[in-house]
């Protein structure tokens, strides 16, 4: 219980931090390419870039390789506290790409005709393009958080603490068969609530 608890309590962490700063990147991402609201091509090719960087790293190799910067956000590199820092960094590209294809998935009439009503561009961002997107938007989370929770079982094994960690301390190294299948039914079951529960409201969204 202890162990999930701590999972659980990454993940949402995590979450919370990957939709605060990839939502506006994924925004930035379709209003600065050609024919977005705010064209910028150099800049969107930059960005562009480092979101693609950022995507192409092994979460693994992402975890040792940002140590200095994770103990000088967090104190600390072992710990529930310490593992959400490369989970956000690892996430952020990932649900950034996301938010860009649910945008690009608008109706590009309802745009013109807001555009043609005199509507500023963050107006058509906040009214047009996020409400239009929002299933999207929901199913691209859902698909993040489901990654961020095989990401976490791989924060256990570095000390990241929750369920990877257990499965590693006192499954694989003690060779207690018990406590890995049990570590592997407990994640089967979070992902699937998980992916149930966005579908869900994924659905309901794209009806009303």
């Amino acid at each position: 219980m202890q162990a999930t608890g701590e999972t659980l309590q990454m993940v949402a962490l995590a979450t919370l931090l990957t939709a605060v700063f990839g939502l506006p990147l994924g925004v930035l991402l379709v209003t600065a390419d050609r024919g977005g609201l705010a064209p910028a091509p150099g800049f969107k090719a930059v960005l562009g870039a480092v979101v693609n960087i950022g995507r192409s790293l092994p979460f693994i190799v992402l975890m040792v390789a940002i140590i200095p910067f994770t103990r000088l956000v967090t104190g600390t590199t072992i710990g529930t506290a310490a593992a959400v820092v490369p989970l956000t960094l690892g996430a952020v590209p990932f649900f950034a790409r996301l938010v860009e294809t649910a945008l690009r998935g608008v109706d590009r009439e309802v745009v013109e005709a807001a555009q043609a009503m005199g509507a500023r561009r963050l107006a058509i961002v906040g009214k047009v393009l996020l409400p239009e997107s929002l299933p999207g938007l929901v199913a691209g989370l859902t698909v993040t958080v489901v990654a961020l929770i095989g990401y976490s079982a791989m924060a256990g094994a570095i000390g990241g603490g929750g369920l990877g960690d257990l499965a590693v301390r006192y499954g694989y190294q003690r060779f207690d068969t018990a406590v890995m299948i049990i570590t592997v039914v407990v994640l089967i079951v979070i992902v699937q609530l998980v992916q149930s529960l966005g579908d869900l409201v994924a659905r309901r969204l794209d009806r009303k």
